[in-house]
């Protein structure tokens, strides 16, 4: 058993070399391509992490590159926009290795990779920036703001050339800092302040048109109603003196029946709801509750 178990172990050292010289690993945060006798191939190029195979060295050679994400801060340039205002920029851009061999062919180095797309990026701010207005970048009104519009103009006009060129991929592009010159500054703020107080005064003479609409609907609101509470009034007060009168005709006619139905209107009023009152039943008109007066017609 011990004389079959050394070979078997020697085989399996060997076979881990030969493992070893033919294989490789590319992480998730690497890219690589492989190079025969110093010759790049073309359709070995690695994007993707896993195991590969290659001849063993010096035949094939592994060259990798780091693919994480960069960040580039590039320094502020000054550019003009359409109506030459003068304005200081400052952009960022987001870029990883997409292409290992033209990357190492045209730049080779992250440093160079920097340099190249911070003359790309400049270029493209310029033609970018040069097709908007000023106004379209700082104005009182939001919504004539259009930097997420001149943004993804720049990222556009950057993408395909970097990737052509460099074998980069530019992921995100943004504007960090804007700046403009103090006369350039001072006439802004002017501006602003102008478009301000022309707001303002726009919005109090809407303000007083409306007050003085609801005003006058209101007034003549108020003038319908008292006319309308007029004329019931007016009504109500007819229909009282009609009863008044007929009923100071009856009072005429037979001035006891008449007080006789008062006091029972009286005393029907005061009893209307489980009222309670204490009072000597002598008097009128509660003396009704104990007998009815003797009326005689005709007195």
């Amino acid at each position: 058993m011990k004389k079959i178990a050394i070979p078997i172990l020697i085989a399996v050292i060997f076979g881990i070399m030969a493992l070893y010289l033919v294989s490789f690993q590319v992480r998730e945060t690497e890219a690589a391509f492989i190079t025969r006798f110093g010759r790049p191939l073309e359709d070995r190029e690695i994007t993707r992490p896993g195991l590969y195979f290659k001849w063993p060295t010096p035949i094939e050679r592994v060259h990798r590159f780091d693919s994480r994400m960069r960040v580039l801060d590039a320094p502020p340039a000054e550019t003009t926009t359409r109506g030459a205002v003068p304005i200081i920029v400052s952009t960022y851009v987001v870029w990883r290795v997409a292409e290992p061999l033209k990357f190492l062919n045209a730049v080779g180095t992250v440093a160079d990779a920097n340099d190249a797309i911070r003359y790309r990026l400049n270029n493209a701010q310029n033609r970018v920036l040069g097709e908007h207005t000023f106004g379209e970048i700082v104005n009182s009104d939001p919504e004539k703001i259009k930097l997420g519009q001149i943004q993804a103009e720049m990222l556009a006009d950057l993408q395909g050339p970097v990737r052509n060129d460099y074998g980069i991929e530019i992921k995100t592009l943004g504007i960090k800092q804007l700046k403009i010159s103090e006369d350039v500054t001072k006439e802004v703020f002017e501006r602003m302040r102008a478009e301000r107080r022309r707001r303002t005064e726009t919005t109090v003479a809407q303000g007083n048109a409306e007050a003085i609409k609801i005003r006058t609907d209101a007034d003549a609101k108020r003038a319908t109603l008292l006319a309308a509470a007029e004329g019931r009034a007016k009504a109500i007060r007819g229909r009282g003196d009609a009863e008044a009168a007929q009923y100071y005709q009856m009072m005429e006619e037979a001035p006891e029946l008449a007080m006789l139905l008062r006091n029972l209107e009286t005393l029907l009023t005061s009893l209307k709801e489980r009222t309670t009152l204490i009072i000597p039943a002598n008097v009128e008109p509660f003396k009704y509750l104990r007998e009815m007066p003797s009326l005689e017609p005709g007195k």
